[in-house]
């Protein structure tokens, strides 16, 4: 009866899901780039921007995607290369970040972060130094263990300097996550554990410092949140992201005039225009015409006064608490199963 149920629920909710979903268009600031065509894309989790080659940025899939990162060309989405990560158990990757190491030298920090179920002991950061040529090759990782000083935390966001070896962890809660930063210099002998620096909103799924340094954003399943300087920075900006139904992927055009987006089930790269830097402080929108919309923290809480709801936000909050109850459903699916067949005298 309850797989039943959860079957029946699952099918109903993706025949939500099949409604058209609107244009990139629809959105003023927002324009779609190219479209990912590589098969082996399923589920884009991190992405972000080269150091060493002009448009080009590093993706990589969700847990399942195995040690690689793939360098892609960021106006035709075309992949360059394929980079497979040797000595790395790939646990759960959620994030890369573009960073230098201690002598300058431009390095991709892969994070395998993920934690769903808030139990890891430690989680890992593997540094790969940014390849000079572009082809697919094997590549050697360095690779540091760090833990929480509270507990164990799920995390799918990261944040590293592009002029230092400093990074940050960003982690994903339901209510609101925090911002960690992470030793300087990270230890390989011992488990480093991150410090608390500042708050994040609710169901982080990525981050990333712009290339310059001067400024970071935040993202949810929603919008994202600029904020000016090193985390935890000042100065919030609140960013309308496109209607997707998993966006958990973000990086800045190298001229750090807007951030690119790409989600899990959608294979559009997706340009999405911020304005410059507040000048005057305290929260500005990237459309002065429309009110800043709520983050997805504040949507499923509540908003004390309803002043800010629209109607494309409204559509929004649809898919993404659809496509939650469908996870729920294929996991409860899943629970029924390996419990019927643990049972004694079941087949």
């Amino acid at each position: 009866m309850r797989r039943a149920f959860a079957l029946g629920s699952a099918a109903v909710l993706v025949g939500l899901l099949a409604v058209p979903l609107p244009t990139a268009s629809a959105i003023d600031g927002v324009t779609e780039v190219c479209r990912f065509a590589d098969p082996r894309f399923t589920e884009i989790s991190g992405m972000t921007y080269s150091q060493r080659h002009d448009g080009v940025i590093y993706l990589h899939n969700d847990s399942s995607g195995g040690p690689l990162v793939f360098a892609v060309d960021a106006a035709t989405c075309q992949t360059l290369a394929t980079l497979t990560i040797r000595g790395i158990e790939a646990r759960d990757i959620e994030a890369i970040g573009s960073g230098r190491d201690a002598k300058g030298r431009p390095v991709l920090w892969v994070a395998d972060i993920g934690d769903n179920v808030d139990s890891w002991p430690e989680v890992r950061l593997h540094r790969v130094r940014e390849p000079k040529v572009l082809r697919d090759r094997s590549v050697k990782a360095r690779t540091y263990r760090f833990t929480y000083p509270d507990r164990p935390h799920n995390a799918e966001a990261l944040l590293a300097d592009p002029e230092s070896s400093r990074v940050w962890v960003v982690t994903k809660q339901s209510a609101a996550g925090r911002i960690y930063a992470l030793p300087e210099p990270l230890s390989r002998t011992r488990i480093n554990v991150a410090e608390p620096v500042g708050d994040a909103g609710g169901f982080v799924t990525d981050a990333s410092v712009s290339p310059d340094g001067s400024r970071f954003a935040i993202r949810d399943y929603v919008d994202a949140e600029v904020r000016t300087g090193k985390p935890p920075g000042t100065d919030p900006q609140r960013v309308y992201l496109p209607l997707q139904v998993q966006g958990e992927a973000m990086t800045w055009t190298p001229d750090g005039s807007a951030l690119l987006v790409a989600g899990e089930k959608d294979d559009r790269l997706l340009r999405v225009d911020v304005t410059p830097a507040a000048s005057t402080g305290g929260a500005t929108d990237a459309s002065p015409s429309q009110p800043p919309p709520p983050s997805l923290s504040a949507g499923l809480l509540g908003d004390s006064d309803g002043e800010n709801a629209q109607q494309p936000r409204t559509q929004q909050w649809g898919v993404v608490v659809a496509g939650g109850l469908i996870a729920a459903a294929v996991a409860l699916i899943g629970l029924i199963e390996w419990r019927r067949r643990r049972s004694p005298g079941r087949a």
